[in-house]
């Protein structure tokens, strides 16, 4: 049996380990379009801002080490440009040898990610993006060779927060400009309207309701009719699924993301998708989305090499439970952290919104920090639909105590009795997640 795997990040690596671990006899064929496989791309920001000092850290495989250890084989520069799902065979652009070659497989595994979103006016050699481990490289020269003093981080999303914070601590002088005034969407508008103020505390420019009409040279001409220049740019506007390559067989969204069912098979049943180019179904409501994360796309990668090797059993499958979208940004000192449904979704529902703010445990201990929690709750069922969260201290727990309730379709009046491991340096008697269940008995 043979298993071909498109693309060898998070997904698709992860995949073919546990595809391998499960069993030894399969043969495994991974194509990756660009340089490197399995790297760890959520920390490239924080090399960038030379709080990871060795990049060695941030690879994780490559190649000759799938094939000597795994007996996997990694074709990098192997782009895939076309499926045939009848034939069950793939089209693969060999980019450096400049030809095409064919492959045939039983299985097919689909971890393509997702590609930047670019602007014609942003097409300048002084301008970069943030997507992989060559372009952190080209980054980090340029850098160094052009001695970059002073940079505009376009977007407000996690790759331009992330590189705002890590710029910064590097030493340049930062700029973010921003087309509204909504900044950082993962959290409730009631939170993250503390991350200008943030940015601003820590010496970051910001621009907003402000957008890029053209550059000249180093100069950037903005919408408003400022006039200012930049030794770099860092345009992090957003991304789109990486999907275009796909054959019309297989099914996708408005959004070109593909469509899976619950044990990650596309509607054609010898194809698995996974990662950012995949769309998900929540846990705890009939709802989908879309979510570029981490923790969806190792989860899914376990399922999919666990539901493979099933199949071949005729043994049924395992399905996923969903997911709740846990996501987490630290900015400077602070901690934004939201769980649930987007936060534009709630009008879906009948909804009690419940905001407490109190210190992240005992408020005579000297390190005690105040923490504000926003959660949504259905009325009819108070089922947990959404939370969100500030602080310095302690966010990253509560949201995970809510994620793991969220998941088995908790309601409000469950954080009553949430049992938190109590001493003054760690919580109150009465934490934060009791006392949004408190509250929530006036509805």
């Amino acid at each position: 049996m043979k298993v071909i795997i498109v693309g060898a990040v998070a997904g698709g690596a992860t995949v073919a380990s546990q595809l391998r671990r499960i069993n030894p006899n399969i043969e495994i064929t991974i194509y990756e379009k660009d340089r490197d496989m399995s790297f760890a791309n959520c920390g490239l920001p924080y090399y960038l801002g030379n709080v990871i000092e060795d990049r060695s850290s941030l690879v994780q495989s490559n190649p000759q080490q799938f094939l000597e250890n795994k007996n996997i084989t990694v074709h990098t520069y192997h782009e895939v440009t076309s499926i045939d799902t009848i034939k069950q065979t793939l089209t693969i652009h060999d980019i450096k040898n400049e030809k095409d070659i064919n492959d045939a497989y039983d299985y097919l595994i689909l971890s393509p990610g997702a590609k930047v979103v670019t602007l014609p006016q942003l097409n300048a050699p002084h301008v970069f993006s943030l997507r992989n481990l060559e372009d952190t490289d080209k980054i980090e020269a340029y850098i160094k060779k052009e001695n970059v003093q002073t940079t505009l981080v376009i977007g407000a999303g996690y790759i331009s927060l992330e590189m705002v914070e890590n710029l910064k601590i590097r030493g340049l002088d930062v700029t973010l400009v921003h087309r509204n005034q909504d900044l950082f969407k993962n959290a409730d508008k009631a939170i993250r309207k503390n991350i200008a103020p943030l940015l601003k505390e820590n010496g970051v420019h910001i621009q907003l309701d402000d957008e890029v009409k053209q550059l000249d040279g180093k100069k950037v001409i903005f919408k408003s009719g400022k006039i200012a220049s930049y030794d770099m740019i860092i345009s992090a506007i957003g991304i789109q699924p990486n999907t275009a390559f796909l054959p019309k067989q297989i099914e996708k969204t408005e959004s070109k993301h593909i469509k899976v069912n619950p044990f990650f098979q596309t509607n054609v049943q010898n194809i698995y998708a996974l990662g950012d180019a995949v769309e998900l179904s929540y846990a705890h409501v009939d709802l989908k989305t879309p979510l570029a994360l981490a923790w969806p796309a190792h989860r899914a990668a376990s399922l999919i090499a666990k539901n493979i090797d099933r199949n071949t059993k005729n043994q049924q499958p395992v399905p996923f439970v969903g997911i709740v979208g846990t996501s987490i940004l630290k900015l400077f000192d602070q901690t934004f952290a939201s769980v649930g449904i987007q936060e534009k979704d709630l009008d879906q529902f009948d909804v009690v919104t419940i905001e407490q703010t109190q210190k992240s445990n005992a408020g005579y201990m000297p390190n005690a920090q105040p923490i504000t929690l926003i959660v949504h709750f259905e009325k009819s069922s108070r089922k947990l639909l959404r939370a969100s969260a500030c602080g310095k201290h302690g966010v990253d727990k509560r949201i995970d105590i809510l994620s793991t309730l969220m998941k088995k379709s908790a309601t409000v009046d469950e954080l009553m009795d949430v049992e938190i491991a109590y001493s003054p340096p760690y919580a109150s008697p009465k934490d934060i997640i009791n006392m949004i269940g408190y509250k929530a008995q006036a509805y």
